[in-house]
């Protein structure tokens, strides 16, 4: 069988078409890569990404340079080249689960489309993955080969993608198993999962009452947690007891009354003992503080 050809632009790269191929790498086992303008070969191809000005994803061309665009999302982020193979393609690298097709949309591509067309309304400030992808072009100093950077941009995207999938359906997956704690708690505002699980999102979607989660570590103590008033926020519902901060092991043990208490973060969003009994006491005075 031949193996396909897909053309991107030669020269200086980006995060659109350097995911966009790293995408493509992982749908398609084999094929030509051509990185080039010239339209000859442009038009020879069977899959285009990011140059050509059309974008016609039956006709496997993916540019969004084009006068008016590739259109865009319905929160107004443009499209460029890596949202156009991922709405193409993303559902196949996702194994047909739609949700975890528009989480990844909507944390890793929609960011880098939004950089890319200079839509930066709601884009983090500081260092982004788009900025990385763009220093492995070869700067100024350098004599380097722009078409062998390129391919060490696209195995860096290409694990980049696979953690961002492995991990968006890892929070996905976790919903249920939270959901189902939050249903099951014996006091709601505490919640008890067998095993630690991505937990934020469903917590703050399903419960207002929650302000402590318990878990295993992975070391096999147990932690108690405290739940943020949002996502990302470091101000919590109700932080672990003030006498409490930034004590451990005998310290805390006399302070609590614990004999196994291991430690508090002085930020009072963690702490943690040796079994789950004790770490339910911890909650227990917690609640109460």
């Amino acid at each position: 069988m031949t193996d396909k050809i897909i053309v991107t632009h030669n020269g200086n790269f980006h995060a659109d078409d350097v995911f966009s191929i790293a995408t493509l790498k992982a749908v398609f086992p084999h094929f030509k890569l051509i990185r080039t303008r010239d339209l000859e070969v442009i038009n020879k191809a069977d899959l285009v990404i990011d140059v050509g000005g059309i974008y016609d994803p039956e006709a496997g061309r993916f540019d969004h340079h084009q006068r008016g665009g590739a259109g865009a999302r319905e929160n107004g982020i443009p499209y460029s080249s890596f949202g156009l193979i991922w709405q193409k393609y993303g559902l196949e690298l996702c194994e047909g689960n739609q949700e975890l097709v528009a989480s990844i949309d909507a944390g890793l591509v929609s960011t880098i489309d939004a950089i890319d067309c200079g839509h930066v309304e709601g884009v983090a400030t500081g260092i982004s993955l788009s900025q990385t992808i763009s220093m492995f072009n070869p700067t100024w100093q350098e004599e380097g080969d722009f078409d062998a950077c390129f391919d060490q941009a696209v195995e860096f995207a290409s694990r980049v993608l696979a953690r961002f999938i492995a991990s968006a359906s890892g929070g996905l997956n976790a919903k249920a198993i939270v959901a189902k704690a939050i249903e099951d708690a014996a006091d709601p505002r505490v919640i008890v999962l067998e095993k630690y699980i991505p937990w934020k999102r469903t917590v703050h979607a399903l419960s207002t009452e929650a302000l402590y989660m318990v878990y295993p570590s992975q070391t096999g103590q147990w932690r108690i947690q405290t739940v943020p008033v949002e996502p990302g926020s470091f101000e919590d519902r109700k932080s672990l007891p003030k006498a409490w901060a930034g004590l451990s092991d005998k310290a805390l043990q006399d302070v609590t009354g614990i004999d196994d208490a291991m430690f508090c973060h002085n930020g009072l969003f963690i702490a943690g003992s040796e079994s789950f009994e004790s770490t339910m006491k911890m909650a227990e005075m917690a609640l109460k503080a």
